[in-house]
């Protein structure tokens, strides 16, 4: 049978106190142990377990039990994770709480041991420790910190290590997880343990990865959650902090992936705090890996996020950090000194996912490079706040071009720079960019140069100085990364700057003042040069090739503005559809959002209730457990004190079998059977020592029956005697107190009238002073309440005068407000008349111009008919000019008219027509002296000559549609309707016949100019 305290827990806990109180630690804790690991621990109440764990915990931290910590954490997470978080973590603080102060314990003891160990202050060193020294490296307080702080350091984290896997992956003790990891964190720090923190990382990166696996169990963390995501943010925060203070820039970097991997993911925006301290902690990270690039492109978003999150920085700190910026952008090299040879295709393409992964890491959409970051720094106008020498430092490096005195122009500098601790890091990469520039510059001047005056020229303070070897090397590696293009000649000590006339173009990061173009960049332009020029010569030999550039782009522009008002109202329908699909797609998503919230809401719901009733009926059987355990234990108990009574009372011994055999009932009726039985014996012997005194009182009483009749005849003569003293001494008292009483009334007489008058004279002063106070209180009620009066006049005068000027005021106010109102009808009604003269003036105008434009167009038909008519009988002679009655309306020119009637009055032949006019004698239409040939073939020939003849009106009628009149007078040259668009004209040659005055008949072009150009 199992020992009672097993069962009992109570009795467990105080066993264990005594056990611990003995000093038998291990037992007591082996006793706490088999409570907790024991089935029955899942019913007890938290609150008898928790005092057991304490105590539980206690005793593992004291024996140094890793292992049974474990166990009994799990076990107690098991039974108290679904009902109290708090003791859980309650439990392990202390567990925490008494490692630390164990661990703080040893190092004190083991601080207090290495000073008790030295025996002789003023020895430096004993046989005993130069003994040591030969056989190990340790010193003494190496060992004893091995032997006495170590082992506690251990047990610290295992844990550390024990409480993270406890609580991992659960949503019910996540806040309770990242406090324990905080927690280690600081551990790590405090004590300086890399491998510890290294292996702490390793085992949160594993946790974060293995949430995924456990989603589908109850209470598994939702990654999704935007608190959760910020829980975990702040951890790899605090690690990216822990680890750049331990200088562990490895883990460093691992923490900046995982912090990119959680911002990728969360969908809140970061904070600005957060995202300055991940950039800070960048730059520290690239300078240890001597990533000057993305140092500078770290720098350069961390001083964004700095303005932005603290607007009160000072002229100083914004002077150093403006200064920073622009210094590690400077300090960018730009002949990189990787061993990697380029040009290899496994090599390129491991730079470039380098790169890729750096920038996004940094959160750019593109490689950063040297001349982009300093374009950036030039934007924001860094140059106006940086410190003067850097300032001065930028204008020589990137402005300024003087390859002889640029090193000593920049030593003052660098030797000012390495003064602050802050800017003394750039210092070095800074002198391998002053050495490619100094080499680019003379390149751009000499073709050969001494090596000795390239030392010369290069020359740097100690420890930056460079020697032949060194930048012999540099120059190698620059001509194979393909910045530099020099060859050493060894025999002669000299350089030689290489010029290539077909090299192909560099795709390098060489920039810098260009003081010419190189030969081969001369070679490669050629062609471009040459092109530009003949360009140039072509415009100046042809205008019309410019002027038909520009009417082409006049036509462009119309055609445009003809089209953009359809294409905007186009733009704005797509919109407004745009619009509408993304409001349906929204809303959609919205419902489907809504409808998704609620069925996770109702399944939460539901599963909550569930875990409810769950916890409900376990609740309730652990109770009905415990009570029947407790009832169970009471029957016992009773059973056991009823047995005790009947034992005490009856003297009756019962076994321990009968006693665990027999229930409460069948002992409460043995007592109650043995109780009876001795009632009815006592009753019996009450009742014949009843009897007995009975008889013996008669006797007494028969035997005192004479003695109480003497006594009562003593009693009445003493009585009598009693009451005639009393009452004797009561007249003598009364007679005396009579006889002083009469004897103070006469003296008290013989003051009467006195106190009277004295009496009357104290009333009626007191009513002469109260009808005084009386009469001062009525004046001064009266005279307040004239003043109180007074003053209601005042203010209602005052009042009503405030009204009286209110009034006035309104009334002025009214009137000016009317009198503006009329001046504002009045001038309105100004503006509408002028606008309706405008408008009437604008319709006058437009029915002019179209009367004009009607009557050209009926020109223009008098002038095609008539042009029908001739093509139609092209070897008749032109007619005589006739009165416009008999041509049917035709249209005649003034000057043709002119002459037709001079050439009437002279007799003329008639050749001398509106189409010869001007022209040489025999040079009429039909030509006298070329051979007759019609007018559809000139025309055809002037229209290309090798295409099919077409008759003219034919040409005119597609050219003049049946819509002309719709799409108004569009001709070139002529004015069109006011509101009315363009027509799109054909880009063929237009023809119009060309009205000829004296003087333009030396034209070859047959009387017809082209129109459109």
């Amino acid at each position: 049978m199992a020992p009672f305290y097993a069962v009992k827990p109570d009795n467990a806990l105080k066993r264990a106190e005594e056990l611990c109180a003995s000093g038998q630690d291990a037992v007591a804790l082996q006793t706490l142990h088999e409570v907790v690991l024991s089935k029955r621990s899942r019913s007890y109440a938290l609150n008898i377990m928790e005092p057991i764990m304490l105590k539980y915990i206690e005793l593992c931290v004291v024996l140094r039990k890793g292992k049974l910590v474990k166990e009994g954490l799990h076990q107690y997470r098991n039974i108290a994770q679904n009902t109290s978080v708090n003791s859980i973590e309650t439990i392990i603080n202390k567990l925490l709480e008494l490692s630390e102060q164990k661990v703080a314990e040893a190092r004190a003891k083991a601080d207090q041991i290495t000073v008790e160990s030295i025996d002789d202050l003023e020895a430096s060193e004993t046989p005993e420790s130069i003994m040591l020294s030969t056989v190990s490296g340790e010193q003494t307080k190496d060992r004893t910190d091995r032997a006495v702080v170590t082992p506690w350091l251990k047990f610290l984290w295992e844990a550390y290590r024990t409480v993270l896997d406890m609580l991992r992956n659960n949503a019910r003790l996540e806040s309770l997880y990242h406090a324990v990891t905080n927690k280690a964190f600081a551990f790590c720090l405090t004590y300086a343990r890399k491998t510890e923190f290294r292996r702490l990382c390793e085992i949160l990166r594993n946790h974060f990865q293995n949430m995924s696996k456990y989603s589908h169990q109850p209470h598994s963390i939702n990654v999704n959650d935007p608190e959760t995501l910020q829980q975990y943010l702040d951890a790899r925060f605090t690690q990216l902090n822990a680890a750049a203070e331990l200088e562990l820039w490895q883990e460093a970097f691992k923490s900046v992936e995982d912090i990119h991997t959680l911002l990728t993911t969360s969908k809140r925006p970061p904070k600005p705090v957060m995202m300055a301290n991940y950039y800070e902690k960048l730059t520290k990270i690239f300078m240890v890996s001597e990533d000057y690039l993305f140092h500078s492109a770290a720098w350069n978003r961390y001083s964004n996020f700095e303005r932005m999150i603290n607007k009160s920085l000072t002229d100083d700190e914004q002077s150093r950090m403006a200064s920073v910026v622009l210094l590690s952008a400077l300090a960018i090299p730009i002949i990189t000194t990787t061993k990697t040879r380029p040009g290899y295709v496994e090599q390129d393409e491991h730079r470039v996912q380098k790169l890729n992964r750096l920038s996004t890491l940094m959160g750019l959409y593109q490689h950063p490079t040297r001349t982009g970051l300093l374009k950036e720094a030039l934007n924001k106008n860094i140059l106006s706040r940086v410190r003067p020498e850097i300032r001065e430092l930028y204008n020589i490096l990137e402005v300024q071009f003087h390859p002889l005195s640029i090193c000593r122009k920049i030593n003052p500098i660098m030797t000012k720079l390495a003064e602050d601790p802050d800017m003394a890091k750039y210092v070095r990469p800074l002198h391998q960019v002053i050495l490619t520039r100094l080499l680019q510059q003379l390149s751009q001047v000499y073709t050969t140069v001494k090596l000795d005056f390239v030392l010369k020229l290069a020359s740097f303070p100690e420890p930056y100085n460079y020697d032949a070897a060194t930048i012999e090397k540099f120059i190698m590696n620059g001509c194979k990364r393909g910045e530099l293009n020099i060859r050493i000649d060894h025999s002669s000590q000299s350089l030689m700057f290489e010029t290539d006339l077909f090299a192909p173009p560099k795709d390098t990061v060489a920039e810098g003042i260009q003081l010419q173009s190189s030969p081969a960049d001369l070679m490669r332009t050629q062609l471009s040069r040459l092109g530009n020029s003949l360009q140039a010569v072509a415009q100046m030999i042809d205008p019309s090739v410019k002027a038909n550039a520009e009417q082409a782009k006049q036509e462009a522009l119309a055609r445009a503005v003809k089209g953009i008002e359809q294409e905007h109202k186009i733009t704005l329908q797509r919109k407004a559809t745009i619009e509408r699909r993304k409001e349906i797609i929204e809303t959609e998503l919205s419902r489907k959002e809504k409808l998704a919230a609620q069925e996770k809401a109702a399944a939460a719901a539901k599963k909550a209730e569930a875990e409810r009733k769950r916890v409900e009926e376990e609740q309730k059987r652990r109770e009905d457990e415990r009570v029947k355990r407790v009832q169970d234990e009471i029957q016992r108990d009773q059973a056991k004190r009823i047995a005790e009574e009947i034992t005490a009372k009856t003297g009756l011994q019962l076994k321990p079998e009968e006693i665990e055999n027999s229930d409460v009932k069948t002992l409460l009726d043995l007592k109650v059977t043995r109780l009876q039985t001795e009632q009815k014996e006592l009753s019996d012997r009450l009742k014949q020592i009843g009897k007995r005194l009975d008889h013996t009182e008669r006797a007494y009483r028969k035997e005192e029956i004479p003695l109480l009749e003497k006594d009562y005849e003593h009693q009445q003569k003493a009585d009598k005697t009693f009451y005639e003293a009393a009452r004797k001494a009561e007249l003598e008292a009364s007679k005396e107190r009579h006889t002083e009483n009469m004897k103070i009334k006469g003296r008290l007489a013989r003051i009467l009238d006195d106190y009277m008058e004295y009496k009357q004279k104290q009333q009626d002063k007191v009513a002469s002073v109260v009808e005084a106070q009386r009469r001062a209180i009525d004046e001064a009620i009266a005279k307040a309440k004239e003043e109180r009066i007074a003053q209601w006049r005042a203010a209602r005068e005052e009042y009503l005068a405030h009204r009286e000027a209110e009034e006035r005021e309104r009334q002025q106010r009214e009137e000016e407000e009317r009198q503006q109102r009329e001046a504002e009808e009045r001038e309105a009604e100004e503006k509408l008349a002028r606008l309706a003269k405008e408008k009437q003036e604008r319709e006058e105008y437009n029915k002019k111009q179209e009367e004009q434009l009607r009557k050209q167009q009926q020109r223009e038909r008098e002038i095609e008919e008539k042009l029908a008519a001739r093509n139609a009988n092209p070897t008749a002679p032109p007619a005589r000019a006739a009165p416009a009655s008999s041509s049917g309306g035709s249209y005649v020119p003034p000057a043709l008219r002119a002459r037709q009637q001079a050439a009437a009055a002279s007799g003329g032949d008639g050749e001398d027509s509106w189409r010869s006019g001007g022209r040489p004698a025999g040079s009429s239409f039909g030509g006298r002296d070329r051979e007759p040939r019609r007018f559809a073939d000139r025309e055809d020939r002037r229209f290309g000559g090798d295409r099919e003849p077409r008759r003219f009106a034919d040409r005119e009628e597609r050219r003049y549609g049946g819509d002309r009149e719709e799409r108004g007078w569009s001709t070139a040259g002529s004015p069109r309707r006011t509101g009315t668009p363009a027509r799109e004209e054909p880009r063929e040659d237009r023809w119009r016949p060309k009205s000829r005055a004296p003087g333009n008949g030396g034209n070859d072009d047959g009387g017809w100019r082209q129109v459109g150009k």
